[in-house]
């Protein structure tokens, strides 16, 4: 499925969420975003029992904002991104009034804002690496993660320079567009 053809189905999802349908929606988005949600919990807030709260506080909130999302203005992954990241900060400042004897992670101090942005955006890249084809992405990962020039990149991989040069530049251009249009909050 193209990444318009994914978009478009979320939206129905959210759609048919704000009509009342309550159920199937909600299975349907738990199974794309629960997971990913608590773990940025987890990195976050640092703590499973508060992940778990921020999955639920985050799907309570999708449930009563479906009304207001609006695909003309984006995609619905960083709608969710910017709820959850909202979810986020709320639970924080929350636990930042709390006395410090009574937070369950007395000896860690709260992610900083700037920190749940960083993460967040990290998601959008992993998610959007995993959209490009394998070739796009192999080439990328050899430049990157192990920082080969394109033409050790083409003599490991056995192909041109020039299909190197050519990968790299689609690859990058893909991404460029995901992450563009469609940034977490």
């Amino acid at each position: 499925m193209t990444r318009e053809g994914a978009d478009a189905a979320e939206a129905a999802i959210l759609h048919r969420l704000a009509a009342g349908e309550l159920e199937a929606p909600m299975a349907d988005l738990y199974d794309r975003y629960g997971r990913r949600v608590y773990g940025l919990g987890l990195r976050v807030l640092r703590d499973a029992t508060l992940a778990e709260e921020l999955v639920q506080e985050t799907f309570v909130r999708l449930w009563q904002s479906a009304g207001r999302y609006d695909a003309t203005q984006g995609a619905v992954a960083p709608w969710v991104w910017m709820i959850a990241r909202g979810a986020a900060i709320d639970m924080q400042r929350r636990a930042a009034v709390r006395p410090r004897a009574a937070r369950s992670d007395a000896g860690q101090e709260p992610v900083v804002t700037d920190e749940i942005d960083r993460m967040l955006l990290s998601l959008d890249v992993r998610d959007a690496l995993e959209e490009l084809s394998p070739s796009h992405r192999e080439v990328l990962a050899l430049g990157y993660d192990e920082a080969l020039t394109q033409r050790e990149i083409a003599d490991r991989l056995d192909i041109p320079l020039g299909t190197v040069k050519t990968r790299t530049y689609h690859a990058l251009r893909a991404l460029k567009d995901r992450l563009g249009h469609g940034g977490s909050a």
